[in-house]
């Protein structure tokens, strides 16, 4: 199973202005990272489905993005 991974996270001029305030306040510098998952994002309707699947067959599935 693949875990959520970071990458750096692109920040607008707002939000680095507040992560440079609060290096500021901190005394330490700071890196923003944003989550990115693997898997696939999926409608209530395919959750649904998924998890009738997962009843029926005994299993654990996960979906993947492509």
């Amino acid at each position: 199973m693949t875990a959520p991974s970071l990458r750096p996270a692109e920040l607008d001029d707002t939000a680095l202005a507040k992560v440079k305030q609060l290096e500021d306040r901190i005394g330490r510098p700071l890196v923003a990272y944003q989550p990115e998952s693997p898997y696939a994002a999926l409608t209530e309707e395919q959750l649904t489905e998924l998890r009738r699947a997962e009843t029926d067959l005994g299993v654990q599935l996960l979906a993947y993005r492509p």
